[in-house]
């Protein structure tokens, strides 16, 4: 016997198809292990893919679980922008415009953006812990990582630093060449990762060059947790957005950020983050943008191994 999944696909940070981020999204997990779940993250081999479940408290909408190829995490940005977009499109929770989702970082409050006509086209993220800046990494370092010159490593307004609204990152600052020339150094990120543990991913960096005031353009590599790049990191934008307005001399401040990001990978991808400041705290912080449907289908998961199918002549030897 098998159970059968239904399963959705979403662009994410994009209007359009066949760019921004792509999620499988699972609307209902119930019944599916941990195990199987890792196993489908690592098939679909996108950047994430999210698992929903019934709340803990239903006041809440869903319990969601989120792996990467190689590892569950406690909170993403595109995983919840994306589960959000689909749920509302499978009109479940159609009376909310407020979704609010249980994950191993804390509650994540989802706003779905609709359009003139009601329908929905996206969805904006609260992240849902407050900002957390940690150590200060050489520029070396990430340069290293990045297969770049540490002279492209820009440290007028911070050195490469570790900040997370739930998901660690090394946020660094570089040249608009030095952006674009970057490659993944498998081995120094293992390397850094030895010399500079942080908790809720293995090591990664997110860089961004500045195109003008507000305007940047992004990459974000994370080789040990099987994404060689990323095409939309809203968890990192929402760290970028908080670490800059902290930064910010003002004492109260709303920055508002308009991010390119995976433009070198062929998925351009457009997020808007948001940090909200008052007498010199950041107190809020927000990411989101559009998405695209794309497929639909579902998935069987035998209880039987394919060698006792072979002998079943359910399948060819």
């Amino acid at each position: 016997m098998a159970r059968t999944f239904q399963f959705l696909t979403v662009d994410v940070f994009t209007g359009r198809r066949f760019s921004g981020n792509p999620l499988a999204v699972f609307p209902d997990a119930r019944g599916m292990t941990a195990r199987q779940m890792q196993q489908l993250a690592r098939e679909f081999n996108y950047a994430e893919s999210t698992f929903v479940l019934p709340p803990g408290n239903r006041a809440n909408t869903a319990r969601v679980r989120i792996f990467t190829p190689m590892d569950e995490i406690p909170f993403a940005g595109h995983p919840n922008v994306g589960t959000a977009f689909v749920l509302a499109s499978l009109k479940k929770n159609k009376k909310r415009s407020t979704l609010l989702f249980e994950e191993g970082a804390g509650l994540v409050a989802v706003d779905l953006m609709r359009d003139r006509r009601g329908r929905v086209t996206g969805a904006m993220l609260t992240a849902p812990q407050p900002l957390q800046v940690g150590d200060r990494i050489p520029a070396q370092t990430v340069a290293r990582c990045l297969g770049i010159e540490p002279s492209g490593i820009v440290s007028a307004r911070h050195v490469p630093t570790v900040a997370s609204v739930g998901l660690p990152f090394v946020i660094a600052e570089v040249t608009r060449d030095a952006l674009g020339r970057a490659q993944a150094d498998v081995q120094a990120f293992r390397d850094a990762a030895t010399l500079h543990p942080t908790r809720g991913l293995r090591f990664s960096v997110f860089y961004y060059a500045r195109l003008a005031d507000t305007r940047m353009q992004a990459r974000m590599f994370a080789p040990l947790s099987g994404v060689p790049e990323d095409p939309a990191t809203g968890s990192a934008n929402c760290a970028l957005a908080g670490l800059l307005a902290r930064l910010a001399p003002e004492q109260d401040l709303v920055l508002d950020l308009d991010v390119r990001q995976g433009v070198e990978m062929g998925r351009p991808s457009r997020l808007r983050a948001v940090a909200e400041k008052k007498n010199g705290a950041v107190t809020r912080i927000r990411v989101g943008g559009r998405c695209a449907l794309v497929m639909a289908g579902r998935i069987s998961l035998w209880r039987r191994t394919i060698a006792a199918m072979k002998r079943a002549s359910v399948v060819d030897a």
